[in-house]
């Protein structure tokens, strides 16, 4: 009898024949090989790009280094320019498919500020051609990194390695409150005079009347840890839920704690803000994808590590951190922003959009004029960009402002574009849902700082690349 043809019922193979099953891909378990073999240690350009931005910096948490400080602070912007540079000619621009939608309104953004640097208010030649190579330092990592990344499952080891390095920085931050003798660096970017100005302004009385530092972590200013700690406290809480070794759970753990309280103890309540709205936004991301009790896990554990991290930083650093942060809580949010940076940033925006429609000139403002500015210019004085529409309206005046608003909004409607996409494996929209809203925060910044004049801008539109080269593929299928 032929066996290998159906009679009755189901067809049954011939006895002794070997049966092998394929798992589709969304429910394929990834086990000892989930990290690509790869180890624990960074590997290739782009995972030590990311150990880069922390490490460069801490450079000047050394004796001695503020001699140095200028080469150190443009060390971590000019890695970015070498991967572009790496990206252009060694591997001749490529894609791994569409461009990234702000794209095109970046390149407008390039060319306003190079016509820019020849207004007649412009400070000079040098310093606005610097402000120019810092505004395209900062967004050129949209264009590269997503190069180096085809995969959504490689994002989870950049994310990985980013959560280790702002651990690590929040954990020194809170260390410079418990022992400063120890661990607060002696090299910072102000006077250490008992009296002078900035040292009054970049602290706070600690319990028993102790004088403290607002925290820098392992940078050089004041309270500057406020960033590593946001981010630290997002991405632990991330990787506590997930499933790995109980260990690596408990240290993303503890790293998510120690963000947390380094955000408290610097003092910065935007950051606390900004990262409850990123906790709100992974949430939605999770429950929109029908993973309703991961998402009640994770806002239940949030809830506690911001508990326990208010009550570590009341320990380390008084009663004053409690009061700093339920000023929040003192009006309802719209008020509490007006009287805050709402009132400045509306009587500023008014009269530099009244003074400098089409711009003020380059070099105006910031650290480009500080490093590479002339003094002895009057027709081009200093003036003061505290909060991000204000500064692109002072750099290119509505043209700047629309340009780069717009490449703002188009990113925003595609990272909510991505965070609904439902052909992701469960997986891979934990790291997706994780960077998106990451970025989202970042934006909202925009309001209240000037991150896209910083290192914020470079990690938010690094994050942005990295992402596009992981999820485009899959979109256009």
């Amino acid at each position: 009898m032929d066996t290998t043809k159906p009679t009755k019922g189901l067809w049954q193979p011939p006895a002794g024949t070997p049966i092998f099953l394929e798992e589709p891909d969304y429910i394929r378990v990834e086990t000892a090989d989930e990290d690509g073999g790869k180890g624990w240690l960074p590997s290739g350009f782009i995972e030590w790009f990311v150990v880069a931005q922390t490490a460069i910096p801490a450079m000047l948490y050394l004796p001695g280094s503020q001699a140095y400080r200028l080469p150190i602070r443009i060390g971590a912007y000019a890695m970015a320019l070498l991967a572009f540079s790496v990206w252009w000619f060694d591997r001749g621009g490529k894609r791994v498919g569409r461009r990234h939608p702000a794209e095109p309104w970046l390149l407008l953004v390039l060319l306003l500020l190079i016509l820019m640097i020849f207004h007649p208010l412009t400070n000079s030649i040098l310093s606005g051609t610097a402000q120019t190579t810092l505004y395209f330092t900062i967004f050129s990592a949209v264009f590269w990194s997503s190069g180096f990344v085809d995969d959504p499952k490689e994002l989870r080891r950049i994310l990985a390695i980013l959560l280790v390095c702002n651990g690590i920085n929040a954990l020194v931050g809170v260390l410079q409150v418990y022992d400063p003798d120890r661990w607060m660096p002696r090299e910072l970017s102000f006077a250490f005079a008992p009296n002078s100005s900035a040292l009054w302004a970049s602290s706070f009385v600690g319990p028993n009347g102790r004088i403290l530092i607002r925290p820098p972590g392992l940078y050089d200013t004041p309270g500057a840890v406020c960033g590593a700690g946001t981010t630290a406290a997002l991405l632990g809480v991330i990787f506590a839920l997930e499933p790995r070794k109980w260990w690596e759970r408990l240290g993303a753990l503890f790293f998510g704690f120690a963000g947390v309280a380094a955000i408290y103890l610097s003092h910065v309540r935007v950051n606390l803000v900004v990262l409850l709205m990123m906790m709100v936004i992974y949430t939605a991301i999770l429950a929109l994808h029908d993973r309703k009790a991961k998402a009640i896990t994770f806002g239940a554990t949030c809830a506690g590590l911001l508990t326990l991290g208010l009550l570590a930083a009341v320990v380390l650093g008084g009663e004053g951190v409690r009061d700093r942060f339920l000023t929040l809580l003192a009006d309802d949010p719209t008020t509490v922003y007006y009287q805050n940076r709402g009132a400045g940033m509306q009587a500023g925006f008014a009269e530099i959009a009244d003074k400098y429609p089409l711009g003020a000139g380059l070099a105006r403002w910031g650290t480009m004029r500080g490093y590479f500015g002339n003094s002895a210019n009057l027709d081009s004085t200093e003036l003061f960009a505290e909060v991000q529409p204000n500064a692109w309206m002072l750099d290119g005046g509505y043209f700047l402002l629309g340009l780069y608003g717009m490449a703002l909004i188009v990113t925003f409607a595609y990272d909510v574009k991505i965070a609904r996409a439902k052909h992701f494996k469960p997986d891979d929209h934990a790291w997706i849902a994780a960077i998106v809203a990451t970025n989202i925060g970042t934006m909202a910044m925009v309001f209240t700082f000037v991150p896209f004049a910083t290192q914020m801008g470079l990690q938010f539109w690094f994050l942005e690349g990295v992402l596009h080269g992981a999820v485009v593929k899959r979109l256009r299928e």
